[in-house]
């Protein structure tokens, strides 16, 4: 399995150095993973480029601190503080139509194992009013984990992320964020791994992350940036 590590030097940089590994995984047929610490920014679905508010829910995120770019994938604003971590498993498919349960509840239970590793257990679904909601969540006092996924016909994406710290900034920013958007959101839906009893060390949750992604595969592990 091919495992990136680290992340590039600027936004755009490192979304590609994601997309690069989906593709490669079509080509070659080997799976690959990555999980790391994206830069400090809020990444709005296409969802949200559609609201009257969207303009002002970009400059709310700038505001903050938190630079706005766009995703081309569904879904609404999820906010990066720096130490949240975000997490990919590229996997090779011979038919799109099947598998997408499997997927998901492979990286699901993935991530709750990697959980407990760093002191958290978690419930999966999530508060009412949450960022980004969906039906692949994990919550313990507030949504810590969200998980998506992409399919292609030759390959799937099943991504998310993890807010390991900065609770109050992630909420701040997604507050103002929602609000200019006309989206519900209730700020303490927010958790994090360290609010909820966890580490707040993002190597540590990332490694244990990689090792459950990893299981016992052979890994070829290779620098991002």
């Amino acid at each position: 399995m091919r495992v990136l590590r680290g992340r590039a030097a600027s936004i755009d940089a490192d979304r590609e150095a994601t997309a690069e590994m989906l593709s490669a995984v079509a080509t070659d047929g080997d799976a690959a993973v990555r999980v790391w610490t994206p830069h400090r920014q809020v990444a709005f679905g296409r969802r949200d480029a559609r609201e009257n508010g969207y303009e002002a829910a970009r400059e709310a995120a700038g505001d903050r601190g938190f630079p706005p770019v766009e995703r081309s994938v569904g879904g609404r604003a999820v906010a990066y503080a720096g130490t949240t971590l975000a997490f990919a498993l590229a996997e090779p498919i011979d038919d799109l139509r099947e598998g997408l349960d499997d997927r998901y509840e492979r990286a699901t239970a993935a991530i709750e194992r990697a959980l407990r590793e760093v002191g958290v257990g978690t419930e999966r679904g999530e508060p009412d009013d949450s960022f980004c909601p969906g039906t692949h969540s994990l919550q313990c006092d507030g949504k810590v984990v969200g998980i998506a996924q992409r399919v292609r016909q030759d390959a799937a994406l099943t991504a998310g992320v993890v807010v390991t710290d900065e609770r109050d900034a992630v909420a701040a920013v997604l507050d103002d964020v929602y609000g200019a958007l006309g989206v519900p959101f209730d700020p303490d839906s927010v958790g994090s791994v360290a609010a909820a009893g966890g580490t707040g060390d993002p190597e540590r949750v990332r490694t244990a992350i990689e090792r459950e992604f990893v299981g016992d595969a052979d890994a070829a592990v290779e620098r991002v940036g």
